[in-house]
């Protein structure tokens, strides 16, 4: 006999949704931290006559690997890369090879020059996720096509370094160095090879591997046995021979000397050579000391060879980018634009014209929704801190009329329409002399 006796349902698995690891969510005061910078940001950049530019999330992956060098780490290892039939399509990794691609495809280059760009956005890298660095991050850039001359690198660095200033960022350091032409380069890595290798064992593996794809970026660890090698004499004394030719010596003098004519302080880091393989001639960092060991808040540098490398016309180039979590890791607290007008109501096909009205003049507006007592109202505006308080109820709607309660002034007083109105433009006018 069949056994109909209900069994008990096996509990089903609690779902609990998290953000993928190296993932943050930006939130509350932190979002509002956010889109102030991002709004200074192209305050600034606009006021310089940079445009913003929104390339693809995505690209082809090819893209990456002839722009950014196939023996950078960002390629070698830290990619998200994904095969679409017989595509290799890879989330991008950093924002100046999507930007020359649409400079050559958009045809930029018979746009008149300079062409200046900035844009703003996620990238993504699969690497540890630590302080300050994140799978998912965010970057601010510019780019600046056209001019060859040392002028143009100064500009951008005056951009970032105004920037900075006007956040009141602390404990900031401009490094600058000269790599020199790709055929400097060629030179530089023979040479660093030749004065590195005695010591190559007692390197940790990530140099080792670097020492014959990209031997630059062994100049770019962190690990403490190796940079005590780099810092051996021999070692020094060959970067500070300055290993760029004439051209580019000439073109690190004049940058120097329009820095200093802008009173911008700076340092030669004759170790600096950012590790991307598409830099010559000038490369710079801004650093912080209160970041730690990854201090680097913006860096970039010149990459006049990159355009063409890509299929396009050769264009001088130079720009930078920042990391926008290490750039928030220093603000400080951002004033918050205060409420200026609280509606108690229960009339809110009043409560909505008399709210747009306020906005239109530029207030900050909020219309209580609860349909609560007015007591209850009242508190929530006194934990909103508003500004200015109005009751707005059936008695005052028919009378066309509200109540007005001044935070600041403490005064409470009966207004018809037209004296509240006059009311609101004093005020809006007396918060922006302020």
């Amino acid at each position: 006999m069949e056994d109909t006796t209900q069994k008990p349902h096996k509990e089903a698995k609690k779902l609990v949704l998290q953000r993928p690891k190296g993932t943050q969510d930006i939130v509350g005061e932190d979002t509002y931290r956010w889109s102030t910078v991002e709004t200074l940001c192209r305050t600034m950049f606009q006021q310089a006559r940079f445009q913003e530019i929104r390339t693809p999330i995505f690209e082809s992956t090819e893209l990456f690997e002839r722009g950014v060098g196939e023996g950078t780490d960002i390629v070698s290892k830290e990619m998200y890369t994904f095969q679409k039939s017989d595509r290799s399509l890879t989330l991008r990794p950093e924002g100046t090879a999507g930007v020359v691609r649409s400079f050559v495809e958009q045809g930029m280059s018979r746009w008149p020059k300079p062409v200046k760009l900035f844009y703003i956005g996620p990238m993504f890298r699969y690497e540890r996720p630590q302080a300050g660095r994140q799978r998912q991050f965010h970057q601010i850039g510019v780019e600046l096509f056209g001019p060859e001359s040392a002028a143009a690198d100064a500009e951008v660095i005056l951009l970032a370094w105004r920037l900075f200033e006007k956040l009141q960022l602390p404990g900031l350091t401009l490094e600058v160095n000269n790599i020199g032409t790709p055929e400097c380069r060629e030179r530089f890595k023979a040479g660093l090879r030749e004065r590195v290798e005695p010591y190559l064992a007692e390197l940790c593996s990530d140099c080792q591997i670097r020492f014959n794809t990209n031997p630059l970026r062994m100049l770019d660890c962190k690990v403490p046995i190796c940079k005590t090698i780099y810092a051996r004499p021999e070692i020094i004394e060959f970067l500070e021979s300055d290993f760029g030719n004439d051209e580019s010596q000439k073109h690190f003098a004049d940058l120097l000397d329009i820095l200093t004519s802008l009173e911008i302080p700076y340092k030669r880091n004759f170790s600096l050579v950012r590790g991307l393989d598409y830099y010559t001639k000038t490369v710079f960092e801004i650093t912080a000391t209160h970041l730690g060991a990854q201090n680097a808040v913006c860096g970039g540098g010149r990459y006049d060879r990159l355009m063409s490398d890509l299929g396009g016309p050769a264009t001088p180039a130079v720009g930078w980018a920042l990391g926008q979590e290490r750039l928030m890791a220093l603000v400080g607290e951002l004033p918050k634009p205060e409420l200026d007008f609280y509606i108690v109501t229960d009339v809110h096909t009043a409560a909505f014209p008399l709210a747009e009205k306020l906005r239109a003049l530029g207030a900050i507006v909020e219309v209580d929704l609860s349909f609560q007592n007015f007591g209850k109202q009242l508190e929530r505006a006194h934990r909103f801190n508003a500004a200015n308080t109005l009751v707005l109820g059936s008695d005052e709607a028919s009378a066309d009329s509200v109540q007005l309660r001044n935070v600041t002034t403490k005064e409470q007083e009966h207004l018809s329409a037209e004296a509240f109105d006059q009311y609101a433009q004093r005020y809006m006018s007396q918060k922006k002399i302020n």
